[in-house]
């Protein structure tokens, strides 16, 4: 049986206001990496291509992670802990486990983007400011920009690992 992506991706819009424009460009890219996925076994989904164990299955749970450690823990502040990522393990959330059905991974993901898509439309403006360890604190926009870059350079993988499962490209 082979991988069918739940979401349809739509284009982002040419003009818009900026709330509107980053949301969509990330819908955009989120829906890319289930795309990359298309047609491929459960096998392919997990399969390593670099000694990390980098895997498109791995990608979407890491990004699970991502959408809920930057929405839901710093911007809301939920008090909620990691989902899959685990201290001792790094990248403990950029590996599917044998015990991690695709169905169960694609739906965490799916509701972790939902939330994350609540949270920003009912933040009172990109202006909302939270407190950062790193930076000291940081708006919601940088959160939005930064979740865009991170997806960008994952998709990157993901072009890569699709072609070196199947020699498909521009998916």
């Amino acid at each position: 049986m082979s991988f069918t992506s739940p979401i349809e991706r739509v284009e982002a819009p040419g003009a818009g206001d900026e709330r509107t424009a980053l949301g969509a460009s990330l819908d955009f890219l989120r829906a890319t990496m289930l795309r990359k996925m298309e047609g491929l076994s459960d096998e392919d989904l997990r399969r390593a291509v670099a000694p990390s164990g980098l895997s498109l299955l791995g990608l979407v749970k890491h990004l699970t992670e991502d959408e809920h450690a930057w929405f839901a823990m710093t911007f809301a502040r939920t008090g909620e802990g990691y989902i899959s990522f685990i201290e001792d393990d790094p990248e403990s959330d950029m590996r599917a486990a044998p015990d991690e059905t695709t169905e169960a991974l694609v739906a965490r993901y799916l509701e972790a983007c939902e939330r994350s898509r609540r949270i920003v439309a009912e933040a009172a403006s990109l202006d909302e400011r939270v407190p950062n360890e790193r930076r000291g604190e940081v708006d919601l926009r940088f959160i939005m920009i930064h979740m865009i870059e991170e997806y960008a350079r994952h998709a990157g993988h993901a072009d890569l690992i699709r072609e070196l499962i199947d020699g498909s490209t521009g998916l």
